[in-house]
């Protein structure tokens, strides 16, 4: 059974950064492609970033492009979201998620996960 636990939310004021951390187990973690996504309250959940089994691709969000930096270590099947210069609209609670396909493309759907984290909350005050 897979499983994804995101850590590292908290608040931070605008303009700050935090670093987020997905550990994950149940599977040979480098076979798989990691994703992040975001809800805000009342909104959709959407994407934010990914990064390919090999982590030599990576995709964001426009919204989140040249703030947001995703990696990932195999060695500690972890993936982080590195989050700097952040705005109010960043405020959501993150996910974690990964696709079910080895050494798959990566998949930026919310349709198109198959395993997700509980979340970690992000308040970014103004």
């Amino acid at each position: 059974q897979v499983q994804l636990v995101e850590s590292g939310g908290g608040l931070v004021q605008a303009g700050g950064s935090l670093r987020l951390s997905c550990a994950a187990s149940g599977r040979t973690f480098s076979n798989y492609a990691m994703d992040w996504f975001r809800q805000a309250p009342g909104k959709e959940r959407e994407f934010v970033a990914a990064i390919s089994w090999s982590g030599g691709n990576t995709y964001y969000a426009d919204s989140v492009k040249g703030r947001f930096t995703i990696s990932r270590d195999n060695a500690k099947s972890t993936v982080y979201l590195q989050m700097n210069s952040l705005k109010p609209e960043d405020t959501a609670v993150y996910y974690c998620a990964t696709s079910d396909g080895r050494f798959q493309l990566v998949v930026t759907t919310v349709n198109g996960m198959h395993y997700w984290g509980k979340g970690t909350l992000v308040t970014v005050s103004s």
